[in-house]
């Protein structure tokens, strides 16, 4: 154990890694438990991954255990990026759709203004209205910058302080359309795969409830998981706990009591996080091809209403001619 360490430390090009890995092997080499040096580093390894390395030195499979937490990680990890490019694309759009629209305000309606003023008639209503709102965004611009940026900062500061904010936050991104739904998928994912690899490595049911629960991502999960896990606690099988938490789908709850019927509770719940994962993978990637229509159609309905609006007293002149 200790030369694997030292290897791993040897071959790290990151310094700071190398650095972690020879304090562990001191430890190690002191007498210490791994899973127990492990824990003195926070930053890099979570409860998780400790409980699961000290369930593998209690059982003497530790080699097992670190193909399941790698497996686990990667799969995580996989999980993660796909929740991320979600959240990207929706992000995405209002921001290329915020930026064009600014450009054409700022700079393209004044020039149309300079031809306005030597008209000498009265503009339609949709065009003084564009106008209007072009004057604004030149003369005011900096502050609308400003307070959005504050707006921002302020809403990412509260979130950090208000644990009430987070949980009503995160309630109302599982209710989002589409986002909602692969937020949904992947947080039952994320659920079944962390539940299926510490129960799998010989932590307590309970134990691996209370790690799925702060694995969850998501307050609406975390707590109905703790409640699942004061169910279990109190004698109630797995699957009744979670129907009653009216939360997980139906194929969930019926893949779990087969699970339970059976024996093979961990690897039903590997099946469970397969399915989902691959239906996340699904709807992300379903998402991104919506999405790129939809970007050029709310494009085409900015940069086309701008025009009309800009065109309109050119029309109107020509036919008075």
């Amino acid at each position: 154990l200790i030369q694997s360490i030292e290897m791993i430390g040897t071959g790290a090009t990151n310094k700071s890694v190398g650095k972690l890995m020879e304090t562990i092997g001191d430890e190690v080499k002191a007498g210490g438990t791994l899973s127990n040096a492990l824990r003195k580093h926070p930053r890099y390894f979570d409860d998780l991954y400790c409980d699961l390395v000290a369930s593998g030195e209690q059982s003497g499979s530790l080699d097992k255990i670190f193909d399941r937490v790698a497996l686990y990680k990667e799969k995580s990890e996989a999980l993660k990026s796909k929740i991320k490019k979600a959240m990207f694309y929706p992000i995405a759009v209002l921001v290329v759709a915020l930026i064009v629209t600014s450009i054409l305000l700022i700079f393209v309606v004044p020039q149309f203004q300079d031809i306005f003023a030597g008209f000498g008639a009265e503009l339609p209503a949709f065009t003084l209205f564009v106008i209007a709102i072009s004057e604004f965004m030149q003369e005011y611009w900096w502050i609308i910058l400003i307070i959005m940026v504050a707006a921002g900062y302020a809403y990412k500061e509260a979130l950090l302080k208000s644990k009430k904010l987070r949980d009503a936050n995160d309630r109302a991104i599982l209710k989002l359309p589409v986002i909602g739904m692969i937020l949904n998928k992947a947080a039952v994912a994320r659920y079944a795969r962390t539940l299926s690899t510490t129960f799998a490595a010989g932590v307590p049911l309970v134990d691996a409830l209370d790690s799925a629960a702060g694995a969850s991502g998501n307050a609406v999960y975390r707590y109905a998981i703790l409640d699942i896990k004061a169910e279990v606690s109190s004698g109630n099988q797995m699957n009744w706990a979670m129907r009653n938490s009216k939360i997980f789908p139906d194929m969930v709850i019926q893949m779990v009591a087969i699970g339970e019927e059976s024996g093979s509770l961990d690897g039903m719940l590997a099946k469970v996080a397969t399915i989902y994962e691959q239906e996340v993978d699904d709807a992300v990637d379903g998402l991104s091809s919506l999405l790129e229509p939809l970007i050029m159609a709310v494009l085409g309905v900015l940069v086309g209403g701008l025009i009309i609006a800009m065109y309109l007293p050119i029309f109107q002149l020509g036919s008075v001619i």
